[in-house]
């Protein structure tokens, strides 16, 4: 089946989980790429992988060497991810909040990118300040997390651990999602 369609049928089925009735456009995959410099990272953790699409345009930025840990806890887009044929990718179905304990399992070194697609608005200010947490607590010296959202209640929850963020809008995406950059400092 279309992966479209069935992002529409876990849309339908999920609409807290998945929030958007289609997957991200092209534009935003771009941006999100651009923003989180995949370019230069050797380790990339995804979070909200959903169908595949961010998950594409990361692969078709990283270098050859890097690896991406994509984290999705929707089963059917799981499924759909594990059809990516790319050595480079290690699809987990399970949630963002045991990103630490993910970590280990695969034996992948503290990330220099986190992109996140999870809906933050839709899972509640606990669950989303212990991503954050969490987040913040495994990301590298100089590491980015960039998250990409309808609304700005990441931003707040960022805001304490990782200060202030660049904010950029792209309006080629249904609905037009703000992205939101963050480098952690070195102590």
């Amino acid at each position: 089946m279309n992966s479209q369609v069935i992002f529409l049928q876990e849309f339908l089925k999920h609409p807290r989980q998945v929030v958007s009735v289609i997957p991200s456009s092209r534009f935003l995959e771009r941006r999100i790429v651009e923003l989180a410099e995949t370019r230069s990272a050797q380790t990339v953790v995804e979070l909200g992988a959903g169908v595949g699409g961010t998950t594409r345009a990361i692969l078709r930025a990283m270098s050859p060497e890097a690896r991406l840990l994509s984290i999705e806890i929707n089963r059917q887009f799981c499924a759909l991810l594990r059809r990516i044929e790319d050595s480079r990718l290690t699809v987990h179905c399970g949630s963002a909040q045991e990103l630490r304990e993910i970590l280990s399992l695969y034996g992948l070194p503290a990330p220099d990118v986190v992109v996140s697609g999870i809906p933050f608005s839709m899972i509640g200010r606990g669950m989303g300040s212990r991503i954050i947490e969490t987040i913040s607590s495994v990301l590298a010296a100089e590491g980015r997390f960039v998250a990409y959202q309808v609304s700005n209640l990441v931003e707040n929850l960022a805001r304490p651990l990782l200060g202030p963020a660049r904010v950029e809008v792209e309006l080629l995406n249904i609905p037009p999602l703000r992205l939101y950059r963050w480098e952690k400092q070195t102590a």
